[in-house]
């Protein structure tokens, strides 16, 4: 009988193959309900720091090619590589590498030899050869408005932190005892730099803290909702945002599209022992009485989160960009209508793109009636130089980057017209 791969390995290779090949992020993907719990984790840091590091990878394995083999094949020398590179004993790696190529088919079986070869040589001067290789670089389609934007410095400077992989952040319950050891940020997130199995730490199973990224965690702490105040969250999923509005004790709506979503918020809520009322419905249309606050997490081109998420330049191309520009504008339109007058409203986008961001925020104000409410802005840990126009923050992930960096996102605060 043929050796078998790991099932980690099997696992993480559909993963990578999924989205280099069918253009699918990996959030979109089925987890194999036959792998364990830590399998399927394995198979998913393996894929994504594969994915992280294919410029650099490709260099390494390039060496070692005479021309290019398909691109299955490659795939295999892809994940084996990243794991030869980084560490990982050499024998298994290698076995699991024919072994996966043996078993993948007609295009793949044939050149087992080729990918037995290869990754000998790269168990031999592999580690030094991508130690030495440069910071990969964001997708063209992608890098150039970024340039537009920000500059080839700036730009230079993301790129360097979304090479790293980055660390975890907690946001604490208020009166959470139980927490992980970490590095308290100044806007009161907990950062873990090597945290291991989530469910495994302190203060999960008792609801003490969930997983958000400490630039994720601003919009909410910007809204401020109070004891007694009706607050919208009106793209509410996974939940992060609702969690920190129930905690502050508001009466939270968590609204969203998607039932299979809010599952995951209804999960997060009964973990933490907090409330929220969950409506799956489409925001464009939901009706109910005003709210006193809103917070608009817009669907956007997520290219803030590309730190978190290697996978998305490869199964995205940009085109999508107008179609989104659009909507977050009709969803501004109906937080609006929505909301009390002198209602707060914080808008988000977890975008580096100012068209979903900056540009979106002028012309709501222009176009709604809008106030500017810069005094939101006032938080603990926001610093003067992340403030942009009339009362927003631009998030970078090279802010804070000797510490690991944070997501790209846009936050702008508003009041209704009284």
């Amino acid at each position: 009988m043929a050796a078998q791969a790991s099932p980690a390995r099997r696992a993480a290779l559909h993963l990578l193959w999924q989205v280099l090949g069918d253009h699918r992020l990996l959030s979109e993907i089925d987890p194999d309900s036959r792998l364990d719990p830590a399998d399927r984790a394995r198979a998913g840091r393996l894929a994504t720091q594969t994915l992280r590091n294919l410029p650099r990878l490709d260099k390494v394995l390039d060496a070692h090619l005479r021309k290019s083999p398909p691109a299955q094949v490659r795939a295999i020398l892809r994940l084996c590589a990243y794991e030869l590179c980084t560490g990982g004993a050499a024998h298994g790696i290698v076995n699991d590498g024919v072994a996966l190529a043996a078993s993948g088919g007609r295009k793949t079986a044939p050149l087992k030899g080729l990918v037995n070869a290869v990754l000998r040589k790269v168990a031999d001067t592999g580690p030094e050869a991508f130690a030495r290789t440069p910071t990969p670089k964001i997708a063209n389609w992608l890098r150039g408005p970024l340039v537009d934007a920000w500059g080839r410095k700036t730009v230079a400077a993301i790129e360097a932190v979304q090479a790293e992989t980055p660390p975890v952040d907690l946001t604490p319950k208020p009166g959470a005892t139980a927490l992980p050891d970490g590095l308290v940020l100044p806007t009161g997130s907990l950062r873990l730099a090597a945290p291991g199995q989530i469910s495994a730490l302190p203060g999960f199973e008792t609801g003490d803290w969930w997983v958000q990224d400490a630039a994720a965690a601003l919009p909410a702490r910007i809204l401020d909702a109070r004891p007694g105040m009706r607050v919208l969250d009106m793209c509410a999923a996974p939940g992060g945002k609702t969690l920190q509005m129930a905690a502050a004790g508001a009466d939270v709506t968590a609204l969203d599209v998607s039932g299979s979503r809010l599952a995951r918020v209804s999960e997060n809520l009964a973990r933490t022992g907090l409330t929220a009322t969950i409506v799956e419905a489409d925001a464009l249309t939901f009706e109910a009485p005003a709210f006193d606050a809103i917070l608009l997490d817009a669907p956007c081109s997520a290219t803030g989160t590309i730190r978190r998420h290697p996978d998305l330049p490869h199964a995205k191309d940009g085109s999508e960009f107008l179609a989104l520009f659009d909507l977050q504008a009709r969803m501004l339109d109906r937080a609006a209508a929505l909301l009390k007058p002198g209602g707060r409203l914080v808008f988000c986008t977890c975008s580096l793109l100012p068209d979903e961001g900056e540009v979106q925020a002028d012309e709501a104000i222009a176009r709604l009636g809008l106030v500017p409410d810069p005094s939101a802005l006032d938080v603990p840990g926001v610093e003067d130089g992340w403030r942009t126009g009339a009362s927003g923050l631009r998030l970078r992930p090279d802010i804070w980057a000797d510490r690991g960096g944070m997501d790209g996102f846009y936050i702008g605060a508003f009041r209704a017209p009284a």
